[in-house]
């Protein structure tokens, strides 16, 4: 199927300041079930260079700069897509793996190789938090993708989800205790619990694409954890589901804060105003 995708930013400031360095990431990341048909990009003012480059996540973004004083800063992006179906399960995962970490005592998976790579990608605390929670997913589960499912279910029916307009993300625990929390939150919280077991997850945002569902889910953020043997599964614990071929990401890094749409820092003495629009248009069901 085709769809169409806008993505309209717009900052205004309360006087003229100067833009710094920008990156923006609205660079669709390759998928293999989605191809992009069409692009384009505008960004006003006019920056005075613009290029493409990749970050240490691998993550493509556009980066930008610019020299003339202006009271806004106006990002619109339009993509064409043609999805196409992907089976989200189908994956076989490292049985050894799998079988080790789900009969630890403590509940607790390791990877064959802990690499520093994947560090950042792993919890850095030592308190357990979450363990009562966890332990009584397990219980109504049999192995390690049947917990995954249930824990996402049961996250998108006993959480909340609500749209919040402010850009800050909340803590996990706080999230788990109020029992809402947008996207991201939610996300993060999903997150945090994985990587309490010793699994390594990250934090990605773009877009998805469901028009049988209510406003909120255009732009939207959800997680990854990383099974040996099936790569980076994708979690959507606001929708209770594993993410399939309507989902499209911009972004995905172990730090939540460096998958914002648009990075970047201003010179002057203003308040800066954000504004985001996303619309997503179906335009040919075809074939799946």
């Amino acid at each position: 199927m085709l769809v169409q995708v806008t993505h309209h930013s717009k900052y205004d400031y309360s006087s003229e300041v100067v833009l710094g360095m920008h990156k923006l990431y609205l660079i669709p990341q390759h998928r293999p079930y989605f191809r992009v048909e069409h692009q384009k990009f505008n960004i006003l003012p006019d920056p005075d260079g613009q290029n493409y480059r990749q970050d240490l996540a691998g993550n493509w973004y556009k980066l930008a700069w610019f020299s003339v004083p202006t009271q806004s800063l106006d990002i619109t992006g339009e993509w064409i897509f043609k999805l196409h179906s992907f089976n989200p399960f189908g994956f076989i995962i490292d049985q050894n793996f799998e079988e080790m970490g789900w009969n630890n005592p403590f509940f607790q998976f390791s990877y064959e190789e802990r690499t520093a790579f994947l560090i950042p990608f792993l919890s850095d605390k030592s308190e357990n938090q979450f363990s009562d929670f966890l332990q009584h997913i397990k219980k109504k589960s049999n192995g390690l993708i049947d917990f995954l499912v249930n824990m996402t279910q049961d996250i998108y029916l006993n959480w909340k989800h609500e749209i919040r307009h402010e850009q800050n993300i909340w803590e996990p625990d706080f999230t788990f205790s109020e029992r809402k929390g947008s996207c991201r939150d939610i996300s993060l919280m999903q997150m945090e619990m994985l990587r309490e077991l010793g699994l390594a997850a990250r934090f990605v945002s773009g877009y998805a694409f469901n028009p049988d569902l209510d406003e909120g889910h255009e732009l939207h953020a959800w997680l990854e954890v990383f099974l040996p043997g099936a790569g980076w599964i994708g979690l959507d614990p606001s929708l209770g589901l594993l993410t399939d071929h309507r989902y499209i990401p911009l972004a995905c890094h172990p730090d939540p804060s460096r998958t914002l749409p648009v990075q970047g820092t201003f010179g002057g003495f203003s308040d800066s105003d954000l504004k985001t629009f996303v619309d997503m248009k179906l335009l040919n069901k075809g074939k799946q």
